[in-house]
């Protein structure tokens, strides 16, 4: 018989191979079972190999360039670096990325909108797809970049700016579509249109208006070019429902929707869950359009009703390659603002009283707008 190279029978045994980027030797003299020996070896070398590799930078200049460690030959795996920029007061920070790369699913970059805390956790980036720009709403952007144990890719690079806060920043780029405008100060436009065989999701004119506290914002989310056979879409009616592929049956793997509600400047929109069943970790739905940053949903539990602070919502679901679930089915409901003030309904705590809203009034709110509920009246 061929030799394993293991001496099952004598009172030691030398084995040595090449193991990745470890080059362990290992070197037993105990006399075991060959599968006991495997056994610890295995052990041994995955001990070996759990390090992570750490780091941590600071950007504070107006302007600067962000790059995983690594970069463009791969990132370590057990990777746990964050970067910070810090920009002066009145201005905000613009992330403009020029190349990215991460194992989909697995590895993952978290940007947040302040510190790196779950509260300002603004989105997740994975896979191979170009991020659109980021434009921060304070001072403070941060980066966290987690790898696994196996597998990288080439990693990310990004250019970072510090602009006054009444500038909007760019838009960014459509992937299979083109972008007319190079100005992004209050009052600037910015018209979108996509390459044959692609058509446009969501707005086609972005406009830069001054918003609160000295500050600027498009007044519609970055479109989107969709080719026929895919998912998602642009809703504009007064209300609808949004389910995830196949609902009620499963969704497929490797699914990425982008669902855009879009309303005239002023109104707002109601969102409410009939269900949701989404494999926990690893299936997510985001809702962006809301007051701070980005809504996350995974797993089984079903979310609580979601009002807009904008005249619009999108909701991008994304899933993994590896089982699946019933999905989600939600119903919305745009609602003027002369209907809200006309009835009472109050959003956020009062000026005069110093009261707070309670979440029951808030969810009884956003449950009446819809025709079929059985709440009664909220009181004025």
């Amino acid at each position: 018989q061929p030799s394993l190279g293991w001496d099952r029978t004598g009172c030691s045994c030398g084995f040595r191979r090449n193991w990745g980027k470890l080059g362990i030797f290992a070197l037993m003299t105990v006399e075991v079972s060959y599968w006991s020996r495997i056994l610890l070896l295995s052990l041994g070398l995955l001990a070996a190999s759990a390090t992570a590799q750490n780091c941590s930078y600071v950007f504070q200049g107006p302007n600067g360039t962000i790059q995983s460690p690594g970069f463009p030959y791969g990132y370590p795996n057990y990777a746990n670096c964050t970067w910070t920029i810090t920009a002066e007061e009145q201005n905000r920070i613009q992330l403009v990325f020029q190349s990215f790369a991460l194992e989909e699913d697995f590895d993952v970059l978290s940007v947040y909108d302040g510190l790196p805390q779950q509260g300002n956790l603004r989105t997740r980036l994975t896979g191979f797809q170009l991020p659109a720009p980021i434009v921060s709403t304070g001072v403070v952007l941060s980066l966290w970049l987690v790898s696994d144990y196996a597998v990288s890719a080439q990693g990310f690079q990004a250019n970072y700016e510090v602009l006054p806060s009444h500038t909007c920043g760019n838009p960014g780029r459509l992937q299979n579509g083109i972008q007319q405008g190079t100005t992004f100060s209050i009052g600037d436009k910015v018209r979108y249109s996509c390459n044959p065989g692609f058509f446009l999701e969501g707005h086609a004119l972005l406009t830069c208006h001054a918003s609160s506290e000295n500050s600027a914002s498009w007044d519609f989310p970055l479109p989107s070019c969709r080719a026929d056979d895919a998912c998602g879409g642009t809703l504009r009616g007064q209300s609808g429902i949004i389910s995830s592929p196949h609902y009620p049956s499963e969704y497929g793997n490797n699914a990425d929707c982008t669902w855009t509600i879009l309303a005239e400047p002023g109104d707002t929109i109601a969102l409410v869950f009939m269900d949701f069943q989404l494999e926990d970790g690893y299936d997510f739905l985001e809702v962006t359009g809301t007051e701070g940053s980005s809504l996350w949903f995974t797993g089984m539990n079903l979310p609580a009703p979601v009002i807009s602070s904008k005249n619009w919502l999108r909701l991008h679901f994304t899933s993994d390659g590896n089982h699946r679930q019933k999905g989600f089915s939600a119903q919305y409901q745009v609602k003027k603002q002369i209907e809200l003030k006309s009835r009472g309904v109050k959003l956020m705590p009062s000026k005069d009283n110093n009261q707070k809203t309670s979440v029951c009034n808030i969810f009884c709110c956003t449950l009446h707008l819809f025709k079929n509920s059985t709440l009664q009246e909220p009181l004025p």
